[in-house]
């Protein structure tokens, strides 16, 4: 773990070096005060001499002047070198996040990699600039005040070695049973901000099924569970204080005690006694000072931890030494392909799977839910690898081409449509970030997006909240395939992606990809016949295996699982249109239409009854 974290103090080596070197003077000069004190009290007040009162206590006010300013050092040093390396850990670890794999990003909750970046950084953080300032000054004032006090009496100084020795026990003790619940802690905070971030995400569900208690509950929950293992920890962490004190002052009396009769026999000052006082508050705070550190190290032990496990997490895709490095056409193999998320053979989720698709066809793919439609599109672009067999891109296997290159040449819609906090503009620059505004219009044009977005008062500079949440499903789905269609891909695959759009708009959007990109090869997958009976041909998913290939009028021969949806669906739209012209009309544009069809429908009704 301290292997991997050290390399991430990076630049800030010489700082992080600074900072002890400048507190190692500000012991020197912090251990030189209290000789200086002893000798004006016993050779300048002692003795009446006032001019050597005022020039040691002059030398005095310069030894603290110099502590202070090394002191004021240290701390700016250890601040910035603690900063800039918390800095370049949390972007080391979104750097590593942005390589992993799906399989990489399953094995981490999204809550739980927020809290590694934010509460564990910070508490590796503090540890790292404890380390410097604390864990530097308390060792270097303890051995420094026990040898000043060593000097000054040795008999007297005895005392510190029992109460150091009894304090060790007691961290050592503390330090091997705090651990273990700081990481439980830890593990709560990741299920306390997973409800938070399911919860704020999901807003307008629960509000809209009315479940805020639930909700609140189940964060009551997790929370309770946190301040559980943190009661836990604070209570072994608090007993730390008492046993201090109690160490300080039992040290205070036994040294005023002998203290006093050393002084009796005459075989120790006044001064020498004041001193020592000085040095035994030094050792007891570099006591303490070891104590508080060596609990927040068992923190940042734990929170290191996590971090590493980021850190060190291996991507299950890589790039071989030589990866090809263009993609030559669209053309697409799959070779006895089976796939697991789990990896696991016996528990496939696509199994032995053989298809070819020729570059610039139009293939849809259709089947019923959990059939592996989306799994199998995303072995194209290499979003997973396979469990066994190959997926070829233009005869050249996945895993051959660099992973940059094949995935700049497959632009992909996803199922789960996700628009970025920005304009327009700047969300459909993701598909090409040097992108004309003239290109835009086109793009959009293609995908029928132009048409509600010259709507909006600011046009394409409309601004897109978090999540897209201020545009309609139907709208945003648009605006994706807009994004994915601005790459200029050899691969163009949309992931049902068009379920949002009424079957008019879908039909546009198809004969303008059949128009305006007819050598890019197109995968659509849907839940509509509509949308893919007019494909060169379709594939019948069934359970991670393929039912039936063929166009539209072979399935409807051959095919059982596909004239079964059809028929259903076929007599879906005869439903629909028998009923009333008024109540069908419209309702596609927007509730405030549906809501004069229903009430012109209403009103037809009331005549009628008359």
């Amino acid at each position: 773990m301290l292997k991997t974290l050290k390399a991430y103090v990076g630049e800030y080596k010489k700082t992080a070096i600074a900072a002890p070197v400048f507190i190692i003077f500000e012991v020197i000069f912090e251990m030189i005060i209290p000789l200086l004190m002893s000798e004006i009290i016993d050779n300048g007040l002692g003795a009446g001499n006032i001019n050597y009162v005022v020039k040691v206590g002059i030398i005095m006010l310069l030894v603290s002047f110099a502590s202070l300013f090394c002191g004021a050092m240290a701390a700016r040093q250890a601040a910035i070198a603690s900063a800039g390396f918390a800095k370049n850990v949390r972007e080391g670890m979104y750097n590593h996040i942005q390589e992993f794999s799906f399989s990489n990003i399953d094995h981490f909750s999204t809550a739980g990699l927020v809290t590694r970046l934010t509460t564990d950084v910070t508490n590796v953080q503090m540890a790292f600039q404890m380390m410097m300032r604390m864990f530097t000054r308390a060792p270097i004032t303890l051995i420094a005040a026990m040898f000043m006090a060593f000097m000054i009496n040795s008999e007297l100084s005895m005392v510190f070695l029992v109460a150091l020795v009894f304090l060790g026990f007691v961290v050592a003790f503390l330090m091997s049973r705090v651990g273990p619940y700081f990481r439980a802690m830890f593990d709560q905070y990741d299920a306390l901000n997973a409800s938070v971030q399911e919860n704020l995400t999901g807003i307008r569900v629960v509000k809209a099924y009315v479940r805020e208690d639930y909700e609140t509950k189940k964060f009551k929950k997790a929370s309770e569970a946190l301040y559980r293992f943190a009661i836990r920890a604070e209570k072994l962490m608090v007993s730390m204080m008492p046993t201090m004190q109690f160490t300080v002052y039992a040290c205070i009396i036994a040294i005023s005690w002998l203290g006093a009769q050393i002084i009796v026999v005459g075989d120790m000052k006044t001064g020498q006694l004041m001193s020592l006082f000085t040095y035994t508050m030094n050792i007891l705070i570099s006591l303490m000072m070891i104590a508080m550190v060596a609990v927040m190290l068992s923190m940042a032990k734990s929170s290191g931890e996590r971090i590493c496990e980021v850190l060190n997490e291996t991507s299950s895709l890589t790039d071989k030494k030589d990866p090809v490095m263009s993609v030559e056409n669209g053309e697409i193999t799959f070779e006895d392909v089976c796939f697991s998320y789990q990896g696991d053979p016996d528990n496939l989720h696509l199994s032995h799977t053989n298809l070819e698709i020729k570059s610039g066809e139009t293939v849809g793919i259709i089947g019923g839910t959990g059939s592996a439609k989306s799994t199998l599109v995303q072995l194209i672009p290499r979003l997973y690898d396979v469990t066994s067999g190959s997926v070829k891109v233009a005869g050249v296997d996945v895993r051959d081409y660099d992973i940059e290159t094949l995935r700049n040449e497959v632009s992909m819609v996803l199922q789960k449509n996700v628009l970025f906090s920005g304009t327009i503009k700047e969300n459909l620059r993701w598909g090409d970030k040097n992108a004309s505004d003239e290109e835009l219009v086109r793009v959009c044009k293609l995908a029928c997006a132009d048409e509600f977005i010259e709507r909006f008062p600011n046009k394409y500079d409309t601004w897109i909240e978090q999540g897209g949440s201020n545009v309609s499903g139907g709208q945003k789905q648009r605006l994706c395939i807009a994004r994915a269609l601005l790459k200029k891909p050899k691969i163009l695959i949309l992931d049902d992606s068009t379920s949002a759009v009424d079957t008019h708009t879908d039909a546009m959007i198809r004969k303008a990809f059949r128009e305006e990109i007819p050598n890019t090869t197109k995968i659509i997958i849907a839940q509509r016949v509509s949308s893919v009976q007019d494909s060169d041909k379709i594939i019948v998913l069934n359970d991670g295996h393929i039912d039936g290939i063929g166009t539209h009028e072979e399935l409807l021969k051959t095919n059982a699982i596909y004239r079964e949806v059809y028929e259903s669906q076929q007599k879906h739209s005869e439903d629909q249109e028998d009923l009333p012209e008024q109540q069908s009309e419209g309702c596609l544009d927007g509730e405030s239409e549906c809501s004069e069809a229903a009430d012109k429908s209403g009103k037809g009704g009331d005549a009628d009854e008359q």
